[in-house]
């Protein structure tokens, strides 16, 4: 039986969502959603940078649709959409191990 071809849009969805995770930042903040929702506030302290910088990750990891956001009170959380995007940590990890 013959395998099925993915159309070349399938293929450019998923480097949409590798390319959105590709920066140490959002690597951080993809870790430490795994831990539960946090507002930006303590993800800002997490990596470091300004309120707009960590802003500005997280939309580009919510338009990929890796987060969502809710807002409480004056704070607005952050959780993974979808935690199975940790098993691609798992898999990088073990591509990492694999070369020493």
């Amino acid at each position: 039986m013959p395998k099925e071809i993915l159309p070349a849009d399938c293929f450019e969805a998923r480097a949409k969502v590798v390319k959105a995770m590709a920066h140490p930042s959002r690597l951080m903040m993809i870790d430490e959603l795994s831990h539960g929702a946090r507002c930006v506030c303590d993800l800002r302290e997490l990596v470091g940078a300004d309120m707009s910088t960590v802003s500005k990750h997280l939309a580009v990891l919510k338009k990929v649709g890796i987060v969502e956001d809710e807002r409480r009170g004056k704070h607005i959380y952050y959780r993974l959409r979808v935690p199975c995007v940790l098993d691609f940590f798992h898999c990088i990890e073990s591509v990492l191990k694999a070369d020493r």
